[in-house]
């Protein structure tokens, strides 16, 4: 049961009634009289129970996008229903505007829509839609929570893809200027031509040749199908902020555009997130909607409160397969994380594959190393030049073990480790 503000308005209204007759039993009669019509307006509103609810799924929404919720109400009954229907959502899926009144006819149906506006990744959930039936003297109302199960899947909102047309651009580029045939055993067979001064005897085709005046040479096209294997870190240094956005969601950003466009280079990739345990594992070879289906597996992924178990994401990667691969490690460049978890694993991940560290730089660390009007300035100048020092340490350390380190501002992560991709590619070495 609830009143409406029409009640204490009509209790207010007996002051008129004790004016007129100043007497105890005056008050006592109008309370009657109130209670009466309240009761009598309960009685006459329609039952909550005859009203049923649908609700039409929301489906999938990137982060920071907006979505709509909708909802079916239909009156079962044959007297016209007063409603006021909120349907209320978890916080962050951002329900704005998610209470409508309506007057609904026997057996009449109506679609509500209620905006949401997520802000954080994963499955959010309706938490049900409150139906509440006013009387037809406005005072009183049935009241009812029901249950009208729903989620929205929030994926990443995957805003570095404003760099992909760029890339494919220099990607198609790339393709082009790699049509020259090459020489040797190892790739595509493309066509045949003449013998030159310098051509490997191995690729002479004696048949051909036997067919022709002169001695023909096999041509091959460069190998396309490479190996590209993500390795997302979610333990506690992923959990950071830089600029109130998570390390992880920086990483997420960099791992959707370097997968759309190792996809449209058709290589094939590999995906593993994980801290004490994996968390996800994708193989994404051949798969036309590769971008799609990371969306989907990255978004229930938040930062634990945990350390990496890097020999057993290392072990995910070698599970992937043996064939020389680019595997692109997205975790912090943190010091001590990096010395006492990843240190141990890197040569056996480097002795068989191409490595990268791609981390997040936090450009809070040179303001503070450059601010030293006052003492509190100078003692955080200090600490950051020491974090600082420490980092450049442990990024060369990291490169004379073979690894190359990308350590750059958050929105400059995906365009970067995109760029190094293709630079690879067009050195040959991918």
């Amino acid at each position: 049961m609830a009143i409406t503000g029409r009640v204490p308005l009509l209790l207010l209204l007996g002051l008129v009634a004790v004016l007129v007759r100043p007497a105890g039993s005056t008050v006592w009669w109008w309370l009657l009289v109130v209670a009466v019509l309240v009761g009598a307006d309960l009685l006459l509103a329609v039952a909550p129970r005859s009203i049923s609810i649908e609700r039409l799924p929301p489906g999938r929404v990137r982060a920071g996008h907006p979505a709509t919720s909708m909802l079916v109400i239909a009156n079962a009954g044959s007297r016209a229903a007063s409603l006021l229907v909120r349907d209320a959502w978890q916080p962050t899926a951002g329900a704005t505007g998610n209470r409508h009144r309506l007057r609904l006819r026997g057996s009449d149906r109506v679609l509500l829509e209620t905006p949401l506006l997520p802000t954080r990744r994963g499955d959010l959930s309706a938490l049900g839609v409150t139906l509440r039936s006013v009387g037809p003297l406005g005072l009183a109302a049935r009241q009812r929570t029901v249950d009208a199960p729903g989620a929205v899947r929030v994926v990443p909102p995957f805003d570095s893809r404003k760099h992909l047309p760029s890339r494919l651009a220099r990607l198609r580029d790339l393709d082009g200027r790699s049509a020259v045939r090459v020489r040797g055993q190892g790739t595509e067979f493309d066509s045949l031509r003449e013998y030159v001064r310098g051509d490997d005897v191995r690729s002479i085709d004696w048949r051909a040749s036997a067919r022709n005046r002169n001695v023909v040479v096999r041509t091959w096209q460069p190998e396309r199908d490479r190996r590209v294997v993500l390795v997302l870190d979610t333990s506690r240094v992923s959990a950071g902020r830089v600029a109130d956005v998570p390390r992880l969601d920086s990483a997420m950003e960099a791992a959707l555009l370097l997968t759309a466009l190792a996809a449209r280079a058709g290589d094939r990739v590999d995906v593993v997130a994980g801290d004490r345990r994996i968390r996800a594992r994708l193989r994404l070879a051949g798969a036309r909607d590769a971008t799609s289906r990371l969306e989907d597996a990255l978004a229930g992924l938040q930062p634990e409160i945990a350390e990496a178990d890097w020999p057993g994401l290392a072990g995910a990667v070698q599970s992937f397969g043996r064939q020389r691969a680019l595997v692109v490690l997205l975790t912090p460049l943190e010091p001590s994380a990096v010395e006492e978890g990843l240190l141990p694993v890197l040569p056996v991940l480097v002795a068989h594959h191409r490595v990268v560290l791609a981390s997040v730089h936090d450009p809070e660390l040179e303001r503070l190393a450059e601010a030293r009007s006052g003492l509190d300035e100078v003692y955080a100048a200090a600490a950051a030049e020491q974090t600082l020092a420490r980092r450049r340490a442990t990024a060369d350390l990291l490169e004379t073990l073979g690894v190359a380190v990308i350590d750059v501002p958050a929105e400059d992560l995906p365009p970067t480790l995109a760029d190094h991709y293709l630079a690879l590619k067009a050195r040959g070495l991918l």
